[in-house]
């Protein structure tokens, strides 16, 4: 069966001005932020109300790839693949990909290009929105959606609406960047504005004819990397050398800034791109006091705050407009209208080398998670989770010795050619410099803890024999 409509979501994005919640290696798109899903999974679900879309394919950083693999996998949803960026390149190149991968299978594919990240509450007026533009698309236009806008926002671009194309649809005068609150108010007021959503609907083939128009060196370079690219499982592995040689730039300043076949279709599908905290004060179920609580949090006189807690308990009191959110290795404070400099705090956490930026205490992998304990001088303390049917890599480290003590399912653990099943209570001995592999051979996670020895115990001192998951 052939469909009109394919979905193409987009999963770069680090959410800096999210953290401490959001991180390199666990950004935004991937955590449940606004309901018990993620919102990669809102986004993927919110699909369920178009007709005859096809399965979306999906464009991420390769170090995300099996989260993304297993959030899908989690609400049972098919995808089309899954495009690896080794180096990011922003949404241009993204999206050219996308569309040099869809064309090839079908010349007629129209393209709806959708943010991993944002939130939309009226998934009702979203389908509404894409059936007014999909003619349009299908004319040759390049259509995006403008955000009817409710308040005077600065974090916005905003998009002024030109004539009227009929069926809901118009011509785009201009792309403006982010205003000052005055010009933002003037905006409002006038009615002929509308917030810039990210969102794009059109065939495939247009976009990469006005690509090749405006910038023929993003296209080559994107050819390349599709064209040396390595399939391996749901995943199309993009070539390293050619992306990186591309051109980072927004598909706003590539093309459709300067394409004449710019298109607009306003929608009001209580759209937000969850771009810092107070946005999800806005949005967010509040008391009678205004504030949005998350968590295992008390509060006491205090009015209009986000606070939210992930691994213990949070006591407010007596404290106004501020925006509050704990994690199980850092905590963040600040005024709610200054949650758009979060980044900031990133920037100081780069410049000063620390990594609480990039991970969480819990490192998520393919096949499971770890979690750091305790760790002083020549020792370090993890709790490890394997999925039933998983493995580690065979491996070995220079540096360190580890212990493993089985809690609770089966571990079968391979040392030096040797096999061994531990069950609950049982350990074993990794000497520094043999090979080893750590398996869950059963029904039930593998929960474990690992104490390590020695005078490196960083996660760099990994050597690799045999990896299923084809890491380095």
């Amino acid at each position: 069966m052939s469909f009109a409509l394919y979905p193409v979501i987009l999963s770069g994005g680090s959410g800096t001005r999210l953290w401490p919640l959001s991180r390199a290696a666990l950004p935004k798109q991937l955590l449940p932020l606004a309901s018990a899903r993620s919102l990669f999974q809102d986004t993927v679900q919110r699909l369920e109300a178009l007709d005859d879309a096809a399965p979306p394919l999906v464009v991420c950083n390769e170090d995300h790839r099996f989260l993304i693999a297993e959030q899908a996998r989690e609400i049972g949803a098919a995808h089309q693949g899954i495009l690896l960026e080794p180096v990011g390149r922003n949404t241009a190149p993204a999206i050219a990909v996308a569309a040099l991968r869809l064309s090839a299978q079908d010349q007629d594919a129209c393209m709806l290009v959708l943010p991993a990240d944002h939130l939309v509450a009226d998934a009702a007026a979203f389908a509404r929105g894409v059936a007014s533009g999909l003619a349009a698309a299908q004319e040759g236009r390049l259509v995006t959606f403008g955000i009817l806008p409710h308040h005077a926002e600065t974090g916005y671009g905003y998009i002024r609406q030109g004539k009227d194309l009929g069926s809901g649809v118009r011509e785009v005068a201009a792309f403006v960047e982010k205003p000052d609150a005055a010009t933002a108010q003037a905006y409002v007021d006038s009615r002929e504005y509308f917030w810039n959503s990210g969102m794009f609907l059109f065939r495939a083939r247009d976009y990469l004819d006005e690509l090749a128009r405006l910038r023929p060196d993003i296209l080559a370079a994107c050819q390349a990397a599709l064209a040396a690219a390595q399939e391996d499982l749901d995943f199309v592995r993009l070539d390293k050398a050619a992306f990186a040689a591309c051109p980072s730039d927004s598909i706003d300043y590539a093309v459709m800034e300067r394409t004449g076949k710019a298109a607009l279709v306003p929608v009001d599908m209580g759209w937000n791109d969850i771009g810092a905290w107070s946005a999800l004060w806005e949005v967010g179920a509040k008391d009678t006091a205004g504030n949005v609580v998350r968590g295992d949090v008390m509060v006491e006189g205090g009015r209009n705050n986000y606070l939210r807690a992930e691994s213990r308990l949070l006591a407010a009191l007596g404290v106004d407009d501020l925006v509050v959110v704990e994690t199980s290795d850092a905590v963040l404070v600040a005024r709610r209208d200054r949650a758009q400099d979060v980044k900031i705090m990133v920037e100081k956490l780069k410049a000063r080398g620390r990594d609480e930026h990039v991970y969480h205490t819990r490192v998520h992998r393919p096949w499971g998670w770890y979690e750091g304990i305790d760790a002083g001088d020549r020792f370090q303390v993890k709790r490890i989770m394997v999925k039933p049917g998983e493995k580690l890599s065979l491996q070995m480290h220079h540096h360190r010795a580890e212990h493993w003590i089985v809690v609770t399912g089966t571990a079968k653990v391979t040392r030096n050619g040797e096999e061994v099943l531990l069950t609950e209570n049982q350990s074993t001995y990794i000497p520094l410099g043999a090979s080893h592999r750590l398996e869950n051979p059963g029904r039930i996670p593998l929960h474990m803890i690992e104490v390590q020895s020695g005078a490196y115990l960083g996660e760099d001192d990994i050597v690799r024999f045999e990896d299923i998951y084809k890491r380095n």
